[in-house]
C-alpha cells in the first residue's frame, strides 16, 4: 500500500493560513506506485510540454507525447529521445492512449483542436491543464469539461524551460493546483502526485479562474508589461537629461536585475530597505507610495480587462490571424531595436562571466 511520509502543511502567508503540499509528501517510489497502471499523454511540445514531458520521463513514469506528425515539435521531440510509435504519436493517438491527458497545447491551439481531442477524453480518464484559460473562458474557446472525467490543473510558476533546468539541478518551481471536476473522488490526490512528478518544489491551491486571472494579470503587470514600461520611462528621462546610454541602462536595468532583485528574491523587500544606504533608503520610503498611487488605477483596469475576457479574446484573435507570425516579428523587432535594449546587449557583454577565455 502507498504510505504518505508526512502530512500536508498549513502555513501562515502574511496572516492567512494556506495548505501547501511538498515534494517530500510524494517520494519517487510512491509516485511510481501511484501511476504504475497509467499512461500519461503530453499533448504539445512547447515550453511546458517539453519541460513537463522530460521531467515525467526522467522520473520513470510511462509517458508519451502527442504532436503534429513531422512538424517542428515532432522533430524536436525525436531529437530529444522520443521514439515514433513507442512514446511519440500524433495528437489523436496520444489522446486515445492516455489514461491521464496533459493538454499543454497553446491556448489558441487548445481552442482549435478541442473538437479533435474531445472524442478521446472518455469517462474514467483525467484531463489535466497547466493553465485555466481554456476552461475559464469556455465561451471563447468552447472547451468544456467532459462528463465522467476528472479535470485538474497544475500550473508551474515559471516557464517550462525553467521547470526543466531546476529539475536537473535538483530544485523545483512552485506550482498551483486546482480541481475543476472530481468524478473519481481522487482528483485532489492525483493532481498533487502529478505536480510532484513534473518537478514542482511545492504546491499551493487555487481555482482554474483564479489561476488564469492572476497569470494574465501578472504577465501584463510587473512580470513583463509594467516592468518594461517602467524601465523605458526611467531610461528615457535619464537620456533626455543628458545621461549616456551605458549610465542610463546601468542605473535602470543592470543594477536592478544583477544586484537588487536577486537580494529581494532571497531576503525580501523589507530586508532590502533595511540594508541599503541611508540616502537610498530615504528616497525609496518617500517615493514608493507615489508610484503605488499612480499605478493602482492602471492595475485595477488591467484586472478587470482580464476578468471580463477582453484580454483573452484579444490574445485568441491576434494569435489566430494568418499573418500573426509576421506581425509579431515586427513588434518584437521594435523592442530589439529600442536603444535601451541595444545598450543592454553591450552592457551584458562586459560582464566578467561573459569575458572568460
Amino acid at each position: 500500500s502507498i504510505q504518505q511520509t508526512r502530512g500536508i502543511k498549513t502555513l501562515n502567508f502574511g496572516g492567512s493560513l494556506e495548505k501547501v503540499y511538498e515534494r517530500s509528501d510524494w517520494p519517487k517510489q510512491k509516485v511510481l506506485d501511484y501511476f504504475k497502471n497509467d499512461t500519461i499523454a503530453v499533448l504539445g511540445y512547447g515550453p511546458q510540454g517539453h519541460g513537463q514531458g522530460l521531467n515525467l520521463r526522467d522520473n520513470g513514469l510511462n509517458v508519451i507525447v502527442g504532436v503534429r506528425k513531422d512538424g517542428r515539435s515532432w522533430k524536436k521531440a525525436v531529437a530529444e529521445g522520443w521514439v515514433p510509435g513507442k512514446n511519440l504519436f500524433t495528437i489523436e493517438e496520444a489522446a486515445d492512449k492516455g489514461s491521464i491527458v496533459l493538454n499543454l497545447l497553446s491556448d489558441a491551439a487548445q481552442r482549435d483542436l478541442w473538437p479533435t481531442i474531445k472524442p478521446f477524453i472518455t469517462p474514467g480518464k483525467t484531463l489535466y491543464f497547466s493553465h485555466g484559460f481554456a476552461i475559464t473562458y469556455k465561451e471563447q474557446t468552447h472547451v468544456e469539461a467532459p462528463a465522467g472525467v476528472d479535470v485538474v490543473l497544475c500550473a508551474p510558476k515559471g516557464s517550462g524551460t525553467t521547470l526543466r533546468t531546476l529539475f536537473l539541478e535538483g530544485k523545483g518551481l512552485n506550482s498551483s493546483i486546482a480541481v475543476f471536476q472530481d468524478v473519481s473522488g481522487k482528483a485532489h490526490e492525483r493532481v498533487q502526485a502529478l505536480g510532484v512528478a513534473i518537478g514542482s518544489g511545492y504546491l499551493y491551491e487555487t481555482t482554474f479562474a483564479k489561476e488564469v486571472y492572476s497569470d494574465l494579470y501578472g504577465e501584463r503587470g510587473v512580470l513583463m508589461g509594467a516592468i518594461n514600461g517602467l524601465f523605458r520611462a526611467q531610461y528615457d528621462v535619464l537620456r533626455a537629461q543628458g545621461h549616456s546610454p551605458s549610465e542610463a541602462f546601468n542605473e535602470t536595468v543592470e543594477e536592478a536585475t544583477q544586484s537588487l532583485y536577486p537580494l529581494i528574491g532571497a531576503k525580501g523587500m523589507d530586508w532590502m530597505y533595511a540594508n541599503c544606504s541611508v540616502t537610498a533608503q530615504r528616497g525609496a520610503l518617500d517615493w514608493h507610495q507615489k508610484f503605488y498611487d499612480a499605478s493602482l488605477p492602471v492595475f485595477k483596469d488591467l484586472y478587470e480587462s482580464v476578468k471580463n475576457g477582453t484580454e483573452s479574446q484579444r490574445a485568441l484573435d491576434k494569435n489566430s490571424q494568418p499573418d500573426y507570425r509576421e506581425s509579431l516579428e515586427v513588434e518584437l523587432e521594435e523592442i530589439r531595436q529600442a536603444e535601451i535594449w541595444r545598450a543592454g546587449e553591450t552592457v551584458r557583454s562586459l560582464r566578467p562571466e561573459n569575458n572568460k577565455k
